[in-house]
């Protein structure tokens, strides 16, 4: 069974209690809520022939057929790879579904995620379906970013926001799946994922507590003048551009809105504070807004896939970052 989440509970029974359901819904919110993990709760929901209560009874036929990844009537439309675009080509697909009869008599249920990964072709081919689905068809639409939807998609669908969780139950969550972690980690990994308990789980998985040790440690080096951009560049190989970027452009808001405002409490997490501190006090605030303008400008040629040297790459925001402290 999918699991159930404590702060979707109101929205679940909302939704479960229904006895007709919108042809398609846009769950929408931050990564890292479960909003994957309620739209396939639903999914099976409106696909058991027997549902139990406000669930599905995980013994019925169709739910074994879920449960072994072979349902007729369900398809799933996700990115061929890991941050690729769906494919028009895909959508094609999930068009010749939608107007087929389901074979197992019932309801038909089309999963899509992340939404936002179709491009303007894949999403123009979508909108029929959306608008008109053939038979008892749902369509569920999960996204973490819908301000980037056609305005046709979000129109066609109910929108749904999907809950997020208070501190206290993002804390709780997280203590019951990593026992392993004291609270300090886990207040830290929560604070990475900007409260997110599921992308806190996933930056613990990917080590994520480890890089972030190295970065601070080698940054400190550097302005200390112990380490050069070139070497910390390849010490930090196995860490992804875009989680160095979003580092750096954070540890910059920072310096800056310590410049602007004096405020201590201000500072970040504990591992940086001294060296945002340090900055912000050393360093010239032209060459700050400079420095973070650069990260946002490199982040966006990766978001891009564009062919970039990564060593290069790093030595140049380095080299940028060593030169920060300087005459006021």
């Amino acid at each position: 069974m999918v699991e159930a989440y404590p702060w979707q509970t109101a929205l679940w029974q909302q939704l479960a209690g229904r006895s007709q359901h919108a042809h398609a819904y846009l769950l929408h919110g931050p990564r890292g809520i479960g909003k994957r993990s309620l739209a396939e709760r639903l999914m099976a929901r409106l696909l058991c022939q027997r549902p139990q209560g406000a669930d599905a009874c995980q013994q019925c036929k169709s739910c074994l057929l879920l449960k072994a990844g072979s349902h007729p009537d369900h398809f799933l439309l996700e990115p061929e790879e890991a941050d690729k675009p769906i494919k028009v080509d895909q959508v094609r697909e999930l068009v010749t579904f939608v107007v087929q009869t389901a074979q197992q008599g019932g309801r038909k249920v089309v999963l899509i995620e992340p939404v936002e990964a179709m491009n303007v072709n894949a999403s123009n081919a979508l909108l029929k379906s959306l608008e008109e689905p053939s038979g008892d068809t749902v369509l569920l639409l999960v996204s973490h970013q819908p301000s980037r939807l056609l305005a046709t998609i979000k129109s066609r669908c109910q929108q749904i926001a999907c809950p997020q969780p208070t501190v206290a139950q993002s804390q709780t969550w997280l203590a019951e799946a990593l026992v392993a972690c004291d609270a300090e980690q886990r207040d830290v990994l929560l604070t990475l994922a900007s409260g997110s308990p599921l992308a806190a789980l996933a930056l613990h998985e990917d080590n994520v507590l480890d890089q972030r040790a190295l970065v601070v440690e080698g940054v400190k080096k550097l302005l200390k003048q112990q380490q050069s951009p070139s070497q910390l560049a390849d010490a930090w190989n196995a860490i992804s551009l875009l989680r160095l970027f979003d580092w750096f452009f954070e540890w910059t808001h920072l310096i800056l809105r310590y410049q602007l405002t004096q405020d201590e409490s201000g500072l970040g997490l504990a591992d940086m504070r001294k060296v945002v501190q340090y900055l912000g006090q050393k360093s010239p605030q032209a060459g700050v807004l400079q420095a973070q303008n650069w990260v946002l400008e490199q982040r966006q040629k990766v978001m891009a896939k564009a062919n970039l040297n990564r060593a290069l790459l790093l030595e140049a925001l380095l080299a940028q970052w060593a030169q920060l402290p300087g005459s006021r």
